[in-house]
């Protein structure tokens, strides 16, 4: 038995926010911006919604091209450092609006890895047999956590949701996942406030990413290019087979330098932050559904996911979609 993704989905807000918007409120510049970062443009959510409404929608739209009920379900992870509430979990609170009563829902924060984790999780949960489909979402309003002022990580971040229905299957999807985790490396990406340590009076209650960007890119590009390595060996497969490349989309800097570093061309790898920016746990999963549904990536193609994030976590799944 083999797990399968069997639908994709995805929500972006209306609300676009350009980096011309930005060079307004603070000191950059459209041209600073996108030599630095890639960042043209980001998805900014509205003050009332909330990063379930933005889960919802991709969820309903996995469902509805995975031909699966959110009735079948027997699992909800929600992969995301931006839940609605402190509790219940928003994979609860999405599972109530889906109408997906008595499977397993819970939230899962692994920062920008979350969906690679959570992809993790529920291969091994589907596989396990008996168990009906996995509904996996990656789902930020990192908005909420951005410090306008600070250009060095306001123009990073936009806000948006990417879903995937993993079902069982008689042909081989999930192939082999890596997940690794670091805490020695916590300072590279972090924020000073939580509920136990408390918060401050701040704006968002003293919530703001804080990045080291160089130690951060030189870490990325080193853990990405050993974990692409790992996995295939653990699949074994090679790096000539892989169809396409999804990095979690932090820097178009970083993905450049991954794929230069592993010899991949342009043409086999998916980026999407110019029009998305960082959108942490979603970034892999938007991506994936907007080359899905413009048909780029077909039934048989094989898929290396990747990423990286505070903690540090790191993460890759392979698999044919």
């Amino acid at each position: 038995m083999y797990s399968r993704i069997q639908g994709t989905g995805s929500c972006l807000p209306d609300r676009v926010v350009t980096n011309d918007d930005l060079s307004l409120r603070m000191d950059t510049s459209d041209e600073w911006i996108r030599v630095r970062t890639g960042v043209r443009e980001r998805h900014i959510a509205e003050p009332e919604q909330t990063t379930c409404d933005l889960a919802e929608t991709a969820a309903r739209r996995a469902l509805e091209a995975s031909g699966v009920s959110a009735a079948e379900l027997s699992m909800i992870v929600m992969a995301t450092t931006t839940p609605d509430l402190v509790f219940p979990n928003t994979a609860c609170l999405l599972q109530e609006r889906l109408e997906a009563p008595g499977c397993a829902a819970f939230d899962l924060q692994a920062a920008c890895s979350g969906f690679t984790y959570g992809l993790s999780i529920a291969d091994k949960f589907v596989r396990e047999g008996g168990n009906g489909p996995a509904l996996v979402v990656g789902a930020e309003t990192l908005s909420r956590m951005v410090d306008w002022e600070d250009r060095a990580t306001a123009v990073l971040f936009g806000d948006g949701a990417g879903a995937v229905v993993l079902g069982a299957s008689e042909e081989p999807g999930m192939l082999c996942s890596r997940l690794h985790a670091d805490g020695a490396y916590k300072h590279l990406a972090w924020t000073d406030v939580g509920v136990s340590k408390g918060f401050t009076d701040g704006p968002n209650g003293g919530i703001a990413i804080k990045l080291r960007g160089t130690e951060l890119f030189k870490f990325a590009v080193r853990k990405f290019e050993e974990l692409a390595k790992e996995t295939l060996e653990a699949a074994g497969l090679g790096l000539e087979e892989v169809d396409w490349f999804i990095p979690h989309q932090a820097n178009e800097r970083i993905t450049r330098a991954v794929a230069s570093a592993l010899g991949l061309p342009d043409e086999r790898v998916i980026s999407t932050i110019a029009r998305h920016a960082n959108t942490s746990a979603a970034t892999i999963p938007l991506a994936l559904d907007e080359w899905v549904r413009a048909d780029r990536i077909e039934r048989g193609d094989l898929i290396l996911m990747e990423a990286f994030g505070s903690g540090a976590t790191w993460g890759s799944a392979l698999l044919r979609y």
